[in-house]
């Protein structure tokens, strides 16, 4: 005797709901709100949703739906489409996670290694300033060349992480790290 369709439609459910809450719990990573997370995680099941369907499903505010929307795009984690036909934008979610790591990290890691770059730089020129004031004592002379070699040191780690975007990027970190064939 086979079970009734309420069955196996309540355990697709209750295994999506599963997935949805580990998917939100684990989103604080990519710097989103408890709200846009719940939202991605939704919307991985789904095709396509206008704001309306999300609002509906989530029982969101209309600001906060709308932020969450907007932050979601702002890491590729969501994408909107056009549907010809229809006066509504819809939105799909990123379903390929090694894409949507890609591009939020490779996000961060760039601006991490750009701002930082940009300060040492700035830094290390007022240390050369100065080691070449002829009014500066011999103590402090030797504090500016420690933090100037200090900071010479640090951009192997940001030369590093541009290297490893651009293999990320590229493609060409596979061959070292394969996506798993499971």
């Amino acid at each position: 005797m086979s079970e009734p369709t309420e069955g196996p439609e309540l355990k697709i459910e209750d295994a999506k709901e599963k997935v949805i809450g580990t998917i939100a719990e684990t989103m604080d990573l990519y710097g989103v709100t408890p709200a846009a997370a719940n939202l991605y995680a939704t919307m991985y099941f789904e095709d396509q949703m206008t704001l309306d369907e999300m609002r509906t499903e989530l029982g969101m505010s209309k600001p906060s739906m709308s932020t969450s929307v907007r932050r979601l795009q702002d890491i590729k984690m969501v994408k909107k489409t056009f549907t010809r036909g229809s006066r509504k934008h819809t939105y799909v979610a990123e379903k390929n996670f090694f894409r949507s790591f890609m591009a939020f990290y490779c996000q961060m890691w760039e601006r991490e290694a750009k701002m930082n770059m940009e300060a040492i730089e700035e830094a290390q020129e007022d240390f050369i300033e100065v080691i070449k004031d002829s009014n500066s004592t011999s103590e402090i002379v030797a504090k500016a060349k420690t933090y100037y070699d200090q900071l010479e040191e640090s951009k192997a780690y940001y030369h590093w992480l541009e290297d490893l975007v651009e293999s990320i990027r590229s493609g060409k970190i596979f061959e070292f790290l394969p996506k798993d064939q499971k």
